[in-house]
This record gives structure tokens, C-alpha cells and sequence, in this order.
């Protein structure tokens, strides 16, 4: 029996890369699969009716798995998409609910295009990749969680030493470079127009933890992921995604929460 892990990974690679969307969501998906990206219906319809268009739209398609976790029956994937030889390229971040038996009954995303490299070079998918430190994976969830509530939430902007290491954190944010100075700068604006509100997931497995977040910018609604990967007690990398929620009239699903 396949786990949930592989089974999301499968429904991207065979169902959107090899163009088998129907074969793909009978096969990796329970007695019902609820929907949060907004253009797509509730269901395997849903699913097929969205997918066997777009896959005859776009016939050259290029998705790479960067990075995947699993925590109970709740799946983390962070995907890249290149599109028609470049076309387009996308940024996918996906959070993925599971049954007893591992298959995929929910899902959550934020799509965004490609951002070119920030100041110190990054990427936002290159770095570490590798899950290490299975053990710590409790420890490192609540790390986050805390650093979330605390520091992005309510604001302490004083704390964030307490949880990110000042030394060594590569950030991989398209505007921000290394260093927790040059995040400082950028979040504790007080004109800052980001604001988060909740943490509504959260899925780790070992040294990394991946958060799905309610969030705001200039009151635009943002669905807001932050993938953090955590060493020796402190936050030493960061990568993130966002995508502002359509308007309510334009969701075919309940929504992106």
C-alpha cells in the first residue's frame, strides 16, 4: 500500500505530468477528495474536468518534486512547473489530507509564478533537500508554531533571535537576502503591509516544517506558505509562496482555507 506521501506525488506525476488526470485521481484518491484551489470543482470531476483541458492546452510539461514531507495523514509537496519549454513557470505549494488507507481526500495549494533570484543568489526552491533528524520532528514543529504565533502573528519582532539563527539563515524569499538582520528590516516595517493572521496547517517531518497560513497584504487576503528547516534548535533556512484569494464569486470550491 502506497503512502500518503507517494500518493500525492503521484497524482502530479501521472495525472498533470503524464497527462493521465482520470486514471490518476481514481487511483490516489478516498470516497471523496475536497478541494481548495479555487478554479477546481470538489470531486474527481472536478479534478478530471479541470486537468484533461489543461493538459491538452499545454502537451510539454515539466514538473520536478523539490521537496516532500509527510506528517500523520496530512502530505507537504513543493513543486516546480515549467510549462511549454517556459512558457510559463510555477511555483507549487501543496497540502494534501489523507484517509486510513493513505489516499487523498483534500488538498490546499498556492501557485505562483517563478520569482527571479534575491539579493544573495537564491533560488526559491534550491538549498537543502535532504530530511534528516526524524527524531526532532515534534520539537521542530512546535519551534515553528511558536515562532509563527509569537514573532509573525502577534509582532514581538524582539524575539525572532530566539528562534532564528543569527549566524547562518539562508532566506530564499525573491526580495530578502541571507541573515535574520535583512528579514528584520523588511517584516518590522512598521508601513509593512504583511500581516498574518493564522497558521491553518502545519507538516513536518524531520529538520524541515511546512505552515499554511491566513495572511494579508495592503488588505489583500493572501493564502501564504513559509517552509522552514530547523537545525540544531533554530530556524536556518527559509523558503516561501503566496498567492492573494480570488474573489468569492470566482471559487468553484468552498475556498483556498
Amino acid at each position: 500500500m502506497n503512502t500518503a506521501k507517494q500518493n500525492a506525488i503521484n497524482l502530479y506525476m501521472e495525472g498533470i505530468l503524464k497527462g493521465e488526470p482520470r486514471k490518476a485521481v481514481e487511483a490516489y484518491t478516498g470516497d471523496r477528495y475536497t478541494q481548495h484551489s479555487t478554479g477546481v470543482a470538489d470531486g474527481r470531476d472536478g479534478f478530471i474536468a479541470f486537468f484533461e483541458p489543461f493538459i491538452e492546452r499545454n502537451p510539454i510539461r515539466e514538473i520536478n518534486i523539490v521537496r516532500a514531507l509527510q506528517d500523520g495523514p496530512n502530505v507537504f509537496l513543493q513543486a516546480y512547473q515549467n510549462i511549454n519549454n517556459g512558457e510559463a513557470e510555477w511555483l507549487t505549494t501543496d497540502f494534501f489530507d489523507s484517509d486510513e488507507n493513505g489516499k487523498i481526500v483534500e488538498h490546499w495549494d498556492v501557485i505562483a509564478p517563478v520569482k527571479p533570484n534575491n539579493p544573495s543568489g537564491r533560488s526559491q526552491t534550491d538549498g537543502v533537500t535532504d530530511v534528516t533528524d526524524l527524531d526532532r520532528t515534534s520539537a521542530n514543529k512546535a519551534l515553528v508554531l511558536d515562532f509563527i504565533n509569537s514573532c509573525l502573528i502577534e509582532r514581538h519582532i524582539d524575539r525572532m533571535a530566539d528562534f532564528i539563527d543569527t549566524q547562518n539563515y539562508a532566506q530564499h524569499n525573491s526580495d530578502i537576502g541571507d541573515g535574520l538582520d535583512a528579514f528584520v528590516e523588511k517584516f518590522a516595517q512598521e508601513a509593512s503591509s504583511l500581516r498574518y493572521q493564522e497558521c491553518f496547517l502545519c507538516v513536518a517531518e524531520g529538520n524541515f516544517v511546512a505552515t499554511l497560513n491566513r495572511a494579508s497584504w495592503d488588505e489583500q487576503d493572501l493564502c501564504q506558505v513559509d517552509l522552514f528547516r530547523v537545525e540544531n534548535d533554530k530556524i536556518v533556512e527559509h523558503w516561501d509562496n503566496s498567492e492573494p484569494v480570488p474573489p468569492r464569486h470566482e471559487w468553484a470550491n468552498s475556498g483556498k482555507f
